[in-house]
């Protein structure tokens, strides 16, 4: 496969899979999740790795779906084109299914978002552990890599939630509560607020946070300790771990987030939302949902609040 949103490496025992699309915050288009999983196959079937190392390239880690330019393309939905069949049929489809004027089919977004889960959930399924590095931000759709990685290092002032929850989104692998438990998930998704990265290591999501310059540091010693382990030790501490969660309900959970996000853009709010990216630009719209709740920074009693 020629990869277009990332590129894969072999470092020793170490498979790295970096997200490269810098110039849009390593958005996810409709490519990232198949190349995702096939770069994570590559890493299960070769029997030198132990370990696979997530991380992105640019000023964040991943800051979610590419929507500027179908947002604002009338109201018409879909995903940003790089101009492949496959995704152009989908944007074409997707487009069809989002207008206002139409009939919406919630098994077409159901179709659509669950193959994104798919590949997103390779990183869950891997034989291998999966450790993440995040820094600047990792917000939206970008979470649902970071959830479903094993173990997740984060610079400790990067912003990692899922704002969506106020309007136009679900999260799809929704992992949320398996991560942080339900009455943080709770409080998480009933504001869309983010969590820095020393939150996020108190709260559980994160196994560690460090300063933007030592944070490579940070991250390539833990990827090393876990890499000196047998890989046929690793492979079952992961399926007897992971068994855990799945217990739990995970499928029909995801069932019911992926169906969730579909809807939550054929609201009357979600409607009103991709209008007002058409009208004034993506970036505006996110900015209109967002900038009411403030910037959230460091916890105070134990509660998060919007910096004065």
């Amino acid at each position: 496969m020629q990869l277009k949103t990332m590129t894969y490496d072999v470092d020793g025992r170490v498979a790295r899979i970096t997200l490269d699309r810098p110039h849009r915050g390593n958005g996810i288009t409709m490519d990232l999740p198949k190349e995702l999983a096939y770069c994570v196959e590559q890493a299960d079937i070769n029997p030198a790795i132990h370990v696979i190392a997530l991380s992105g390239n640019g000023t964040g880690f991943c800051g979610g779906y590419d929507l500027v330019a179908s947002a604002e393309e009338s109201l018409q939905g879909g995903f940003s084109s790089d101009g492949t069949a496959d995704t152009v049929l989908s944007d074409q489809v997707q487009s069809k299914n989002h207008n206002p004027d139409g009939t919406w089919d919630p098994m077409i977004d159901y179709q659509m978002m669950t193959r994104n889960v798919k590949g997103f959930m390779s990183l869950f399924h891997a034989d291998k552990p999966v450790i993440c590095k995040v820094h600047g931000f990792c917000v939206a759709g970008g979470t649902d890599m970071a959830l479903c990685s094993d173990l997740l290092v984060i610079e400790d002032k990067a912003k990692i939630g899922y704002p969506p929850a106020r309007v136009w989104g679900s999260p799809t692998t929704s992992l949320w509560a398996y991560r942080v438990g339900v009455t943080r998930a709770k409080r998480l998704l009933f504001t869309g607020d983010c969590l820095s990265g020393k939150e996020a290591v108190e709260w559980g999501l994160a196994i560690d946070s460090a300063p933007k310059d030592t944070l490579d540091e940070v991250f390539e010693a833990l990827i090393q300790r876990v890499a000196m382990m047998p890989v046929n030790q690793l492979i079952m501490m992961k399926k007897l771990l992971n068994h855990n969660i799945e217990n739990q309900g995970l499928s029909s959970t995801q069932l019911i987030g992926t169906v969730f996000d579909g809807i939550t853009r054929h609201t009357p709010e979600g409607y009103g939302f991709q209008q007002k990216a058409a009208k004034e630009g993506f970036m505006q719209a996110v900015k209109s949902r967002d900038e009411p709740y403030g910037d959230f920074g460091m916890k105070t009693s134990g509660v998060l609040k919007p910096a004065q």
